[in-house]
């Protein structure tokens, strides 16, 4: 028998056995659908996190004052300002640093005509903006010149953009910051939440000198909550953080032995650890969805066994009449394998459908990709193959007397 000839008899068999058929599919169409929706879900979220790790800036450190101690208590991290600006200006001396960003932060009651918002307002320098990868939706950012003045000017989230002036453009615009007037001169595009969960978008940013002269105030002059600083290339992240630890030290005249009193944060390795974090849930999601493909294949192995025994006499009629070993064997294989692939078929339709429904009512992010439904088709396939092949051998090996004297 040729190829045609013997796909044709293996759709009659399993048109003749429709609803068995169907429920021998049924076990596919689930796992290639759980396959697609865990992995799309998987992919969707490493995606989220790797667009969040870009708007974040590249090789970033985070610098912040370290845990002290006194009269036996232990205090927590940045529970004294031991770090100034005159560290930041310093550290951006160093060979292997392109920018510092020191940071004073706190709350503060925005107004606008009848609106008023409560935000978090950052004090900062202008190398804020480049080392967080900011973008300027309108308006510019503030200049050094505002900073060396300590002028009333205030760069918005979107989000508190949004809340004060609505559709209105906001640039130009005067804004008052505890009841101290405000220029607005630029308004951010928005990067939504942070590796932490926080909305970034909903912050203001004045220049550093403003904020601790007229704002926040500072017990401390001179000294800052934290800072970013933003190494050159990726390759010297390790020596750039063992340039900033002895530089601080020697700064704060530590002597030897005794701990820092500030804490060095590699930003590009948390990251890391959230994207490797990703990749580990999208592959056990992955595996836990194959599980119910093995499951399906278990049942086309069970019921193709069943059909090669319902068969025996009509496997032997052909052999009988010129039907070789090979035929047999290609035809239990090819229904075996229409099973996986029209499963697989309706699976992936599935799959798709509900992801899309997924991201939409979980307002989820949700990735597929052909390389998915590649792997998915694929596993499918093989599923039905290995499955297939025992039951087939089995058919293929049956003597013609014996199998024509099967009852």
């Amino acid at each position: 028998m040729n190829l045609l000839a013997i796909i044709g008899e293996a759709l009659r068999a399993l048109r003749q056995n429709r609803l068995r058929t169907g429920l021998t599919m049924l076990g596919m169409i689930i796992g290639v659908a759980a396959v697609i929706l865990m992995l799309s879900i998987g992919q969707g979220a490493q995606t989220k996190i790797n667009q969040t790790i870009a708007e974040m800036g590249s090789n970033l450190f985070i610098v912040v004052p370290g845990a002290t101690s006194s009269g036996g208590f232990s205090f927590g991290s940045g529970s004294i300002r031991t770090l100034t600006i005159h560290d930041a200006q310093a550290i951006a001396e160093l060979p292997t640093i392109s920018a510092t960003a020191p940071v004073i932060s706190g709350t503060a009651q925005l107004n606008y005509a009848a609106k008023n918002w409560s935000t978090i307002i950052t004090g900062t320098t202008p190398d804020y903006f480049s080392v967080g990868n900011w973008k300027i939706e309108s308006g510019t950012f503030f200049t050094e010149s505002d900073l060396r003045s300590a002028n009333r000017v205030v760069v918005l989230g979107s989000v508190t953009a949004q809340n004060l002036f609505s559709d209105e453009d906001p640039v130009g615009k005067t804004i008052r910051i505890t009841n101290r007037p405000f220029l607005v001169v630029g308004v951010l595009m928005a990067k939504g939440q942070s590796l932490t969960g926080r909305d970034q978008d909903d912050n203001i940013f004045i220049p550093i000198t403003t904020s601790e002269r007229q704002i926040t105030g500072n017990q401390f002059p001179g000294s800052i909550r934290l800072m970013l600083v933003q190494c050159k290339s990726a390759d010297e992240m390790d020596i750039a953080e063992m340039e900033i630890t002895q530089l601080l030290r020697q700064r704060h005249r530590i002597a030897k032995g005794k701990e820092n009193d500030f804490t060095v944060r590699n930003l590009t390795a948390l990251a890391d650890v959230a994207t490797g974090a990703a990749k580990v849930m999208s592959m056990v999601l992955g595996a836990i969805a194959s599980v119910s493909l093995l499951v399906g294949g278990i049942g086309i192995m069970n019921i193709m066994l069943v059909s090669v025994t319902e068969r025996t006499r009509e496997i032997g009629i052909r052999m009988a009449i010129g039907a070789n070993q090979r035929a047999i064997l290609t035809q239990f294989l090819l229904e075996a394998m229409m099973i996986c692939f029209m499963g697989g078929l309706i699976g992936l339709l599935l799959g798709i459908g509900g992801a899309w429904i997924v991201s939409q009512v979980a307002d989820m992010l949700i990735v597929i990709t052909l390389g998915m439904i590649g792997l998915a088709f694929l596993f499918a396939s093989a599923v039905g193959i290995f499955f297939g092949f025992y039951p087939a051998k089995k058919a293929a090996s049956l003597k013609p007397v014996d199998a024509l004297r099967y009852e």
